[in-house]
């Protein structure tokens, strides 16, 4: 990944609150066939390992699982906050007109091992925890106790568990630190004003860069 230093985040803890926040990674794996990229909800365990453990499960039905070689080499893909800024959001636009339009972003590569655990106690635990964490905001959190235990077997049957040791964590964000603080506030209000969840999460998260100097 290009990664200018203005735009670099190595904070630990940002970079795991983003996985946290947005688990649904895109595993990039280099198999028989060449690359391959499988979207799957991952659990993040940052305490396991020096960089954190990956958790997850694939369809039995999907090779992915039997492509790769155990400790292979992977990447995983979290997607955060991101957006479309036009130069139109920029006062220095209105004086220079020298601003085109730019695509603002936050991102984590998470690069790693992975082994592929075949077995019912690990995928249902998998399974369990991601449950109770997506299900934690709904008025009536559904649980794998809701369904005949059966039928849950028949699912878990079907499934494969991964896990992967993270061995580096690499951020990007970039979020209009390379302009001026002029500009940087007329993007954060050009955003609010577009409005949409997306566009307020996005200029969240350029608020909070704006005690930083421009760099660029």
């Amino acid at each position: 990944m290009y990664l200018p230093a203005h735009f670099e985040e190595n904070r630990a803890d940002v970079l795991h609150a983003l996985i946290a926040a947005n688990p649904f990674g895109a595993l990039v794996t280099h198999g028989p066939s060449g690359l391959d990229a499988n979207h799957v909800p991952f659990e993040f365990d940052a305490a396991a390992g020096e960089h954190g453990v990956l958790r997850a499960h694939v369809a039995r039905a999907n090779p992915v699982w039997k492509e790769v070689a155990r400790g292979e080499n992977v990447l995983v893909i979290f997607q955060g906050e991101a957006g479309y800024i036009s130069p139109n959001f920029y006062p220095s636009k209105q004086e220079t007109h020298r601003q085109v339009p730019t695509w603002n972003y936050f991102v984590v590569h998470a690069h790693g091992r992975i082994i592929v655990r075949d077995d019912e106690a690990y995928v249902r635990g998998v399974v369990a925890r991601l449950t109770r964490k997506m299900e934690a905001a709904e008025p009536a959190p559904w649980k794998m106790g809701d369904a005949p235990r059966d039928y849950i077997d028949e699912l878990l049957g079907a499934i494969v568990g991964i896990e992967i040791e993270v061995t580096r964590l690499v951020g990007k964000a970039k979020l209009s630190q390379n302009k001026a603080d002029a500009d940087r506030l007329g993007a954060v209000a050009g955003l609010r004003q577009r409005g949409g969840d997306a566009a307020h999460a996005l200029a969240d998260a350029m608020s909070a860069t704006l005690n930083d100097p421009p760099r660029g």
